[in-house]
């Protein structure tokens, strides 16, 4: 009976926040009970989306003009029926060039962002703190992978050039954080420990209402129970 007791207490006892690096880097995939996946994953999205958005343009915007006006000077020898044909032909060949190399940028920019943020994330998140070095690891790794093709010579100077631009951007971000009063991982943690103590208190709630129901229950029984051996006796 007592080992009874001891396994229903236990039952139902909420999880504690991840301990260790590895179970906090596994909780970044893992959906809530809302199906909502973590802020940290959520930003990651949302940022390499916004870089491909701003590759897009960076790369689209310039070869759209340059594409028209090496239309407009390749066809001064062209008939066209009147005006307007020529100037939506001159914008058909802007247009090809604004997808053609929107697409070559965007993808690369939003590569590079996602590599970036997925990396510093992740050791933030490992490390359950946020520093300079997560990013400048971050921006080495990056700078790596999309040198690595160029060998040894091009993965070093990846590697220098990510850092240098992991440190800037790592302390721009921090900075804008510390503005809010505290880090992301810092208000993680803390929602983290919230939400393991509010579920305690409900848990020990519900544990302690039922005890009084089991308690209510067996003096009842055993009321019962007393009665049936008195109305025995007196037959």
């Amino acid at each position: 009976m007592a080992e009874g007791a001891g396994a229903q207490q236990s039952y139902g006892l909420p999880a504690p926040p991840p301990q260790t690096g590895w179970e906090r880097l596994r909780e970044l995939w893992r959906r809530d009970e809302l199906q909502r996946y973590p802020e940290e994953t959520v930003n990651i999205l949302k940022s390499a989306l916004t870089g491909a958005v701003i590759g897009w343009a960076y790369g689209g915007v310039p070869a759209f003009r340059r594409a028209r006006r090496a239309f407009i000077e390749r066809s001064h020898g062209e008939l066209f029926q009147n005006r307007a044909d020529a100037v939506q032909s001159a914008h058909r060949a802007g247009l090809r060039g604004f997808l053609r190399y929107g697409w070559r940028w965007s993808w690369r920019v939003a590569a590079f962002v996602a590599i970036f943020n997925t990396v510093s994330t992740g050791l933030s998140v490992y490390r359950s703190k946020t520093t300079i070095g997560n990013f400048a690891s971050a921006g080495a790794f990056t700078g790596a992978v999309f040198r690595m093709h160029l060998g040894l010579q091009g993965l070093a100077g990846g590697f220098v050039l990510g850092t240098v631009f992991g440190i800037p951007a790592g302390a721009l971000l921090m900075v804008m954080q510390k503005f809010a009063g505290e880090t992301l991982q810092e208000r993680r943690n803390r929602e983290r420990r919230e939400l393991y103590e509010q579920k305690l208190v409900e848990w020990q709630s519900r544990l302690n209402v039922t005890e009084v129901l089991g308690q209510t229950e067996g003096d009842t029984q055993g009321g019962l129970e007393t009665e049936g051996g008195r109305e025995s006796r007196s037959y």
